[in-house]
């Protein structure tokens, strides 16, 4: 904000001293309006989080993101590596939904609905309020020598952090390799599984170090949507501020003091509490103006609300605002950026949903095998192809065989009497196509097959065919 002069804060972060120690936040425990909501939300997000990847629809779960065999589920419906246009699409609807709250409401993603945040704030804090008490007791248990009610209280904490981050990393794993291979490895027990136990215990590791230690430095540090802010923000973007006009005033901020006249002084409404500082989970002062570290968790509204009430001042020193409002009284308005951001995500929106409908459940691939161009077999010409069914319903395909549409000639499958396709899964082969010489009008003809299993149709594949130039 342009009406603070002093802008060193800037050239530091709250967690790095200046010798560039690491310097270990302690924030007060928030409570109000919006802690509550966050916190019911969070609850909400928390359980969509445990129970997604245990949900199946139609035998598919609900969520997974299988990398290692390129296999993704998202809201119940399989995705294969020949659908990843559509799960990139998915993605960037993701990424340009963000960026427009982003340029409506600040960071707001940070605050409300981000996982760290949530687990941070929303479970591992309040075990350690519940475990070493508020902001005080954690300072004095901070600088209290190693007794037995330290060691106890932190060999408490840890092991109960320990636990969380194991249990985190189990519905994590879930995700990945899928909630039913995760119930066999439980099931058979772990020796049987060897490199699911590593997994385990490596994710388990990464965020017992994440939220017992990195903790906001996530957030500060490695995330780079907090960077994003500062070309994604302007002066319109509502964003949890301080309002410097009515807190500052003509004689700036100052310590509260109830015999005092405030407004014939001309001092702030901003008594120097300093309490929205020792509440912010990220260590900054928000009356310094928009911050990267900001995460518009909301808690410094909450708190400068209270401390209004007590000294019987107005509400909204700290609230939702954009700059624009505060310097200049204006009302939100809906901008040309903001539109134009709208409309990129109503057009991939769009076009997502009309990927989805025409998705099939179905998809072969037949093609001419590389290196390999045509035979002469008496008055036939011979093809040889390469053939992939890939079958993403939850149904057995026991009798799959193929025709040829449009033109008359022979179609064989190399080595199989029967062809099946499992449930999910996919399979291959090998086949020759030989058309009478005498049916070719190019050398090079487009074919048409069909692919059944039993009397059913389930998909329709091209290829083309290759013959000689001339039969004379």
């Amino acid at each position: 904000m342009s009406k603070l002069p002093d802008e060193a804060f800037r050239d530091t972060i709250g967690t790095i001293d200046t010798e560039g120690n690491r310097k270990f936040i302690f924030p007060k425990k928030p409570s109000g309006k919006f802690y509550d909501y966050r916190k019911w939300l969070s609850y909400f997000l928390l359980i969509i989080f445990v129970v997604c990847p245990f949900i199946k629809i139609n035998d598919n779960q609900f969520m997974m993101f299988n990398i290692l065999e390129r296999r993704f589920n998202i809201f119940g419906f399989p995705f294969w590596p020949q659908d990843f246009y559509i799960f990139v699409l998915f993605l960037l609807v993701g990424v340009v939904f963000v960026i427009l709250f982003t340029v409506i409401f600040g960071r707001i993603f940070c605050g409300w609905i981000c996982p760290q945040t949530i687990f941070l704030e929303m479970v591992f804090r309040r075990f350690e309020y519940w475990i070493e008490g508020d902001r005080g007791a954690q300072i004095r248990l901070e600088k209290q020598e190693w007794n037995a009610e330290k060691i106890r209280k932190k060999a408490l904490k840890w092991s109960v952090f320990l636990i969380i981050s194991f249990f985190i990393a189990n519905v994590f794993l879930a995700y990945l390799i899928g909630s039913d291979k995760l119930f066999l490895m439980i099931e058979e027990g772990p020796k049987d599984h060897i490199s699911t136990l590593i997994s385990l215990l490596i994710f388990t590791g990464i965020f017992y170090f994440v939220f017992a230690w990195f903790r906001e430095q996530v957030c500060i540090i490695a995330c780079p949507y907090g960077r994003l802010q500062g070309v994604l923000l302007d002066d319109k973007s509502i964003n949890v501020a301080y309002d410097f006009v009515r807190g500052e005033k003509e004689a700036g901020r100052a310590k509260y003091n109830k015999q005092e006249d405030r407004a014939a002084s001309g001092k702030g409404d901003c008594i120097d509490c300093k309490q929205c500082v020792n509440v912010c989970p990220t260590g900054i002062d928000i009356r310094n103006g928009t911050q990267m570290e900001c995460v518009n968790c909301t808690a410094c509204i909450d708190e400068c609300d209270v401390i209004m009430d007590n000294i019987g001042l107005p509400r909204g020193l700290i609230r939702y605002a954009s700059e624009e409002e505060i310097e200049k009284n204006v009302k939100f308005k809906f901008t040309p950026r903001m539109k134009g951001y709208s409309a990129i995500l109503f057009i991939l929106t769009g076009i997502l949903i009309g990927l989805l409908f025409l998705r099939t459940d179905v998809e072969a691939t037949i093609l001419r095998l590389p290196g390999q161009l045509f035979q002469h077999k008496g008055e036939n010409i011979s093809n040889i192809y390469t053939f992939k069914i890939i079958n993403k319903t939850n149904n057995n395909f026991n009798d799959v065989h193929f025709k040829l549409v449009g033109i008359k000639g022979t179609l064989n499958v190399v080595g199989k009497q029967v062809l099946q396709v499992p449930k999910q899964g996919m399979s291959g082969g090998t086949l020759f196509i030989e058309i009478n010489k005498n049916l070719l009008d190019s050398d090079k003809t487009k074919l048409k097959i069909e692919v059944y299993d039993g009397g059913k149709k389930i998909e329709t594949s091209t290829t083309s065919f290759l013959s000689p130039r001339s039969f004379d």
